[in-house]
């Protein structure tokens, strides 16, 4: 390296340093596992449940990753599995079984071994997954925001401090990006009507999404709309706005996760964000 020039890192690195912030920070909420039994606002779902969750699927996500055709026959295994047990959350049961301590330990442990997996793959090799296959850096971001979202779970049931970062940038992106699939989840159809989104990052940025001139557009704190969009918070209970009827429709239905549409938070549910 030249004295004085800072190495360059990679857009994948890069991100791959987001998860693994990500990951640290709920790491440091569940602690050593002593309250993993308590109740989320996730109906039926502990904070282990939360955890047990995240491990199973960063375990899909390295088979994925580096081996396709098995990660096809666990994906039609697995659905069978769970019509098999009438609807059975599979990935909740894998940890009810462990020891709270062999629960976090094989998480920490998968986990690790993804990212340092990801780290060098090409960001634009496509990665096959439950629904269409994805982009490299996609899938890693999808997976950055099921750790934010899931771990708001275990924050909202541990009462727990979480200070909101502009990693919430990769959240928000994929919020905005997944309004066509937030319409066709709810078998309805989007209309055509462009929309802008403008975010304050925790930073003090502002982000923007969609074309200036837009006559819908939905602004608020970033925090305010990530929470609505992985429907961790009741519309009613965040900050966002909508300006404009295709707006108004979308922030109603909006949900970044893929799958059917969640039953979400119930309005004041939570007296703050």
């Amino acid at each position: 390296m030249i004295a004085g020039v800072e190495p360059t890192v990679s857009p994948m690195e890069a991100l791959c340093d987001d998860l693994a912030a990500e990951h640290a920070d709920l790491d440091r909420i569940v602690g050593d596992g002593a309250r993993l039994r308590e109740a989320t606002p996730a109906a039926g779902w502990t904070v282990g449940d939360q955890i047990s969750h995240l491990w199973f699927f960063d375990q899909r996500a390295l088979m994925a990753l580096t081996d396709p055709e098995a990660f096809a026959a666990d994906a039609v295994h697995l659905q069978a599995s769970m019509a098999a047990t009438g609807g059975t959350d599979l990935s909740a049961e894998a940890g009810r079984a462990l020891p709270p301590g062999e629960l976090l330990d094989n998480w920490r442990t998968d986990r690790e071994a993804l990212l340092d997996h990801a780290r060098g793959v090409d960001p634009r090799a496509r990665v096959p997954w439950y629904g269409p296959a994805m982009s490299a850096r996609s899938f890693i971001t999808a997976r950055l925001m099921e750790t934010w979202a899931h771990g708001q779970d275990v924050v909202d049931a541990l009462g727990a401090e979480r200070t909101p970062t502009d990693r919430l940038r990769h959240v928000a992106h994929i919020g905005v990006g997944a309004r066509p699939f937030s319409y066709a989840a709810n078998g309805r159809t989007r209309p055509d009507a462009e929309i802008r989104v403008e975010l304050g990052a925790p930073s003090g940025a502002t982000w923007t999404w969609g074309p200036e001139d837009a006559v819908n557009r939905v602004t608020g704190p970033a925090l305010d709309f990530c929470l609505l969009v992985t429907q961790r918070r009741h519309r009613d209970d965040v900050a966002v706005a909508a300006h404009g009827a295709a707006a108004d429709e979308w922030l109603d239905l909006a949900q970044a996760f893929a799958g059917p549409p969640g039953t979400g938070r119930a309005p004041g549910q939570f007296a703050t964000t």
